[in-house]
C-alpha cells in the first residue's frame, strides 16, 4: 500500500518522522464454522491492510490520527483513560493488553490508514490491532512472541471492543506468509504453512453489498445443534468431544435420536472438516481443480445444510458456475458479505463483467470487486 499520505500527514501533525508498520487483512479459503466444532481453518494474509507510522513522544499520552476518518484523539495509558471514540478503542486496548503482559508502553504519536474494504469480511479490525501490537512490541522492546501478539489482538476485541471473536483473524494477520495459507487449529494454536501458488488463476472477492438482519441469533442456534449432535455421538464414542472428532458413519448411528435440523447442521460440519483436509492435500500437490470443487461443495453445504446463505450469494455462486469459474463459495459466517472465487486468468474479465451486469439487473445494485493476493503478515517497512 502507498505510504505517501500517511508520511505527509505524520510530518504535518507531529513535525517529525516515525517508523512504518503494516499488518494485513485476511481471507479464509475453506473451513467455515469449523473452529467452534473442533476443526481447523485455512486463512491467508492478503495484500490489503493497515499502515501505521509511529514514534514515541516522551509523554504518557497517545496522540492518534485516523487518516481515513480524518479524526484525531488523545488518551492516557491507564484503564480510566479509555477514549470516547470507538476507532481508538482498538489502539487503547492493544496498549492495555500489552501492559497486562508486562510491556512498558509509553506515550507515542501515530497516523494510520487502511485499504482493507470495511464490511467485506476481510478483518480490518484484526489488521489494526496486529499493526499496533507488532509495532509497539518492537518500539518498546516488549519481547512478546508472535502468539502472544495474536492474543493481545483477540483480548482487545473481547475486553475493549465488545466482540467475542476467535483467533483466526489476528493469527492470519501476524503469521501470514507470501505464497502460503495457514492450516490452523484454533483450539490449540498449532499451525502448518500450506503452499498456495495458483499459477494461471486469480483469487477475487465479489461483495454482495448486502447484510441481512440476524434474527434469533442464528449462529448460537447452529452451534447448539452441533453440540447436541456431538453429545449424542459421544454416548457410543466417548472419545468424541466435538464434531471435529466425529465421522459421518458415527453421525448415521444417531440419526434417529436427533432432530432433522441438528442432523443437517452436523453433516455440514463433519463434511467441511473433511473438505479442509482434502484441500490441504490438493494444494500440496498443486491440484487447484480439486480445490475448486471443494469450494463449490462448501457453498452448497453452507446454503442447503447449514442454511447461512442468501439469495444474492447463491445467485453469485450460480453465475460463477455458468462462467466456468474453478471454485466459488460464500466467505465468512454467512447472511451477507462476499463470495470468494478462484478463477482461471482466461475467464477472469468475462466473469467479472458478467457478474456485475447480471447482479445489477437482478438486485438493482452493483457488487464490489476485490482481487486479492496472498501476502506476508505484520512487518516493519522502514
Amino acid at each position: 500500500m502507498d505510504t505517501t499520505i500517511v508520511r505527509i500527514l505524520f510530518k504535518e501533525k507531529f513535525g517529525t518522522e516515525g517508523m512504518l508498520f503494516f499488518s494485513p487483512g485476511r481471507i479464509n479459503l475453506i473451513g467455515e464454522h469449523t473452529d467452534y466444532n473442533g476443526g481447523c481453518v485455512l486463512p491467508g494474509a492478503i495484500d490489503k491492510g493497515i499502515l501505521a507510522e509511529i514514534k514515541p513522544n516522551g509523554t504518557e499520552k497517545v496522540r492518534a490520527y485516523s487518516a481515513d476518518l480524518k479524526a484525531y484523539t488523545e488518551f492516557g495509558l491507564q484503564e480510566e483513560d479509555k477514549p470516547g471514540e470507538a476507532w481508538a478503542h482498538y489502539i487503547f486496548g492493544v496498549c492495555r493488553e500489552m501492559q497486562k503482559r508486562g510491556a512498558q508502553i509509553e506515550g507515542f504519536d501515530t497516523v494510520f490508514s487502511g485499504d482493507v474494504p470495511l464490511g467485506a469480511g476481510l478483518s480490518s479490525s484484526a489488521a489494526l490491532e496486529s499493526a499496533f501490537a507488532f509495532a509497539l512490541n518492537e518500539i518498546f522492546n516488549a519481547g512478546l512472541d508472535k502468539k502472544e501478539l495474536v492474543l493481545v489482538g483477540q483480548k482487545t476485541e473481547h475486553n475493549y471492543c465488545g466482540v467475542n471473536c476467535g483467533i483466526m483473524d489476528q493469527f492470519a494477520s501476524v503469521f501470514g506468509k507470501e505464497g502460503n495459507l495457514i492450516r490452523l487449529d484454533c483450539s490449540t494454536m498449532e499451525y502448518e504453512y500450506i503452499p498456495f501458488n495458483p499459477q494461471g488463476y486469480k483469487l477475487v472477492l465479489i461483495d454482495s453489498v448486502t447484510k441481512h438482519e440476524l434474527v434469533d441469533s442464528p449462529y448460537n442456534k447452529r452451534r447448539q445443534s452441533c453440540e447436541r449432535a456431538a453429545k449424542a455421538i459421544a454416548v457410543n464414542h466417548p472419545e468424541v468431544k466435538l464434531l471435529g472428532d466425529a465421522s459421518l458413519e458415527m453421525l448415521e448411528e444417531v440419526k434417529d435420536s436427533i432432530s432433522e435440523e441438528d442432523y443437517m447442521r452436523a453433516t455440514y460440519a463433519i463434511q467441511e472438516n473433511a473438505r479442509l483436509v482434502d484441500t490441504c492435500d490438493a494444494l500440496k500437490r498443486g491440484d487447484y481443480e480439486t480445490v475448486g470443487k471443494n469450494l463449490y461443495a462448501t457453498h452448497h453445504g453452507m446454503s442447503k445444510l447449514y442454511e447461512v446463505s442468501t439469495e444474492e450469494l447463491d445467485f453469485l455462486n450460480e453465475v460463477a458456475k455458468e462462467c466456468g469459474v474453478t471454485g466459488s463459495r460464500i466467505m465468512g459466517g454467512g447472511f451477507g458479505g462476499c463470495t470468494l472465487n478462484l478463477v482461471k486468468d482466461a475467464y477472469y474479465d468475462t466473469f467479472i463483467e458478467t457478474a456485475i451486469k447480471r447482479y445489477k439487473a437482478k438486485f438493482g445494485k452493483e457488487p464490489k470487486v476485490y482481487p486479492v493476493t496472498i501476502s506476508d503478515g505484520s512487518r516493519r517497512l522502514n
